[in-house]
């Protein structure tokens, strides 16, 4: 793995010469990867904002700070800013500056246009935010109509989406082109990082299907402003004669799902890398993570309608449905096996990145469970729209794939700034993430088997002390998330300075190149 050379060389990297000038007209992997992780975790703490709002609304009954249109509007806005503009994003910026790094490349197949699916992103956040619609991260037909929502909010989202969407395609083709022709001499699939194996099917995932959504988004837009009636979900609205309620459910969850494991396998790759090091020990099971990633994004194309099971689709559409989404949890817990056997009797280093890779595998575990129960037609009847969807949601995104991004970021932070975190703060933004996470959602499968609906500024009594402890939760994730920015920023310029990243954690320096 080809990493800066010298303290000098990264140096260069993480504060290039030119000012604003330089960063503006990049084309360099590096710093355009630099860019990508920046803006996106300034994304992730624009969302927390939103969530720790809603969180405070929902701590006692009745309205407390927010009123219900506003509520719903931070609702839109989190969802959207937290997937579209955090997750994503940021797991494409550590492919851009690692995967050329990784195979041996000098470069992204086209640094232009790399430049370019990141410049999309910001002028997207910005329709995003000011628009605001309230309609929910999903954009549901006959929500996203003129006739409900008249303003220009949603026809402000729609376009930033498909902003976000155009970004995303170009990006799947460039990492395509530059695994596929930018391999260093010796670089074959069968030796490749394993990291280097979650860009490749995430990317595939995002050329197959972010088109679906796009144009979906795009035929939405149109209904709105030029009178065309692809969605019509009301007789006679816009002359139809016929109504489809749920064909945007299909567009929609056809892209959505997948974007699910767009948002994990990259993350997945990420732990890949960790474990081995800090295990001091190969990966074990090479071939089965690699093929495993394949069989997730092949059978990620085939779950989409189990959002679907209470629109009234037929039973013989649903049956297939339901059993494709039972087993994709097969080749999940393949990859948790092989990691678990990688760490049996490894010389673990007890470091930030292995306690976020740790955390990973137990709380995606407690996800992907959820997701099993989900997955049965009976139970999903009794647990959808419910707060136990919540919970599974946020244990499959926010303790995988965001556990997933600070294990990365912790583990790679030498690398990139050639300085070293503080680790009493990286241990407590540990603490404070893991309990405060399992803390406000772990409580939600309670909330949910308790009958409360998702998506509301107000709720019965009986629910007001599991959400209380929710909001207390949310409030000491909140605080960790502080904790993981100063310690960022502070050791960037304040940090220990080190010449050979790998022995900041005891690793010797050729660990990243073990045979496969």
């Amino acid at each position: 793995m080809a990493y800066p050379a010298t303290a000098a060389e990264a140096h260069e990297t993480a504060y290039p010469s030119g000012g604003v000038w330089r960063w503006l007209t990049t084309t360099n992997h590096r710093e355009i990867g630099l860019l990508y992780i920046t803006f996106s975790f300034t994304s992730f703490f624009v969302g927390g904002i939103f969530a720790l709002l809603m969180r405070t609304e929902l701590a006692y009954p009745g309205q407390q700070v927010i009123g219900d249109d506003l509520f719903n509007r931070l609702f839109s806005t989190h969802g959207t800013t937290m997937i579209f503009l955090f997750i994503i994003p940021v797991l494409v910026g550590f492919g851009n500056y690692f995967v050329p790094l990784m195979i041996g490349a000098k470069d992204m197949a086209y640094p232009r246009i790399n430049a370019l699916g990141f410049w999309l992103i910001p002028p997207a956040a910005i329709l995003i935010w000011i628009g605001a619609p309230a309609v929910g991260w999903t954009y549901y037909a006959p929500l996203t109509s003129k006739d409900i929502s008249p303003g220009i909010d949603v026809d402000l989202g729609l376009l930033g989406l498909i902003l976000i969407g155009t970004s995303s395609i170009l990006g799947g083709i460039n990492f395509l082109v530059t695994i596929f022709k930018m391999r260093a001499p010796g670089v074959k699939f069968s030796n490749m990082p394993l990291f280097v194996w979650g860009m490749l099917v995430t990317s595939a995932m995002v050329v197959l299907a972010t088109p679906v959504l796009a144009s979906a988004l795009g035929m939405a837009f149109l209904d709105r402003n030029l009178g065309t009636c692809f969605f019509p979900t009301v007789v006679g609205a816009c002359g139809s004669a016929t109504v489809d309620p749920i064909l945007w459910q299909h567009l929609f969850w056809f892209y959505s799902h997948p974007a699910v494991y767009i948002m994990v396998i990259p993350a997945m790759g990420i732990i890949s890398e960790v474990l081995p090091a800090m295990a001091g020990k190969p990966i074990f099971g090479y071939k089965a993570i690699a093929y495993s990633s394949v069989a997730i994004g092949f059978l990620g194309f085939g779950v989409w309608a189990h959002h679907m099971f209470t629109t009234g689709i037929s039973t013989e559409l649903r049956i297939p449905f339901m059993l494709v989404t039972v087993i994709i949890a097969i080749p999940s817990g393949v990859k948790i096996f092989n990691w678990t056997a990688t760490l049996w009797r490894g010389r673990i280093l007890i470091e930030a990145p292995t306690l976020f890779a740790l955390a990973f595998i137990g709380l995606f575990t407690i996800g992907g469970i959820s997701g099993v129960y989900n997955a049965s037609i009976p139970v999903d009847y009794q647990l959808q729209d419910t707060y136990w969807v919540v919970a599974h949601l946020h244990y499959v995104l926010f303790g995988g794939s965001v556990m997933g991004v600070f294990a990365g970021a912790y583990f790679w932070y030498p690398y990139i700034t050639r300085r070293m975190y503080d680790r009493n703060l990286a241990w407590a933004h540990f603490i404070l993430t893991v309990v405060g996470m399992n803390l406000t959602f772990f409580t939600m499968h309670y909330l949910g088997l308790m009958g409360m609906p998702r998506r509301i500024a107000d709720y019965r009594t009986e629910f007001a002390g599991l959400n209380l402890l929710a909001s207390l939760g949310s409030g000491i994730l909140g605080l960790g998330q502080l904790v993981f920015a100063y310690n960022m920023i502070v050791s960037r310029h304040k940090g220990k300075v080190v010449e050979k990243p790998m022995l900041v954690y005891g690793v010797p320096a050729d660990a990243d190149a073990v045979p496969r």
